[in-house]
């Protein structure tokens, strides 16, 4: 597909999360379904890096849950989250560093329709990826896509160049519900973009608030 400039290269991803993340925004996200394609161009983003960062799955080492997180950069991994809905991180860094950029929102494209049909309660097009949850389910992203290659070509779900968002409009802040005591300005999202979910401190809960 010529007007996407493109897959992203894995060695895109293999770096630390927290330079991937910034240079995601403006890029696509192309979902594969047999109705038609879903295109989505990126506008928010958290990074999580893994052994050093309290906040990530990664932190306290692998599990059955997080396993995709300790492979391959340039792989999709997804998880459910408050037993209300996924979530969808990009791997990055080196094999077993579980490093990872949470896609928090972005702009639908392509495949309407389709995403209509599943954010039936979305009151303009701005909402429709606004926010990791509306996010997955505007792609129809769940865990049977833990695992996808990104960057191949045959994949359901894939990483396209786009045009990434110039250093100038892109601005960054505290992560989403993560706690001041692990607070890191790895927020990034696209300067006034409408699509970029609105900041929430973070709220002591009992499950766990961990992102990618």
């Amino acid at each position: 597909m010529s007007d996407t400039g493109g897959l992203l290269p894995r060695d895109f991803f293999a770096r630390a999360a927290h330079e991937v993340a910034p240079e995601l925004l403006g890029r696509l996200l192309l979902r594969r379904e047999p109705d038609g394609d879903i295109l989505l161009r990126i506008t928010e983003v958290e990074a999580y890096e893994g052994a050093t960062d309290p906040a990530a799955h990664g932190f306290r080492g692998r599990t059955a849950r997080n396993a995709t997180m300790f492979g391959p950069a340039g792989h999709l991994y997804v998880y459910w989250i408050y037993g209300m809905h996924h979530a969808a991180n990009l791997v990055c860094g080196d094999p077993d560093e579980s490093h990872g950029v949470l896609v928090r929102a972005g702009e639908v494209l392509r495949g309407h329709p389709s995403v209509l049909s599943r954010r039936l309660t979305a009151k303009r097009p701005a909402e429709l990826a606004q926010g990791p949850g509306r996010l997955a389910l505007a792609l129809g992203i769940d865990r049977t896509l833990d695992g996808t290659d990104v960057c191949d070509p045959g994949s359901a779900v894939q990483a396209h160049r786009g045009s990434p968002l110039p250093g100038s409009q892109v601005r960054s802040g505290p992560r989403t519900g993560v706690s001041s005591a692990h607070e890191t300005p790895w927020r990034f999202w696209a300067d006034g973009d409408p699509t970029v979910s609105a900041y929430r401190r973070h709220v002591p809960r009992k499950r766990s608030q961990r992102g990618g």
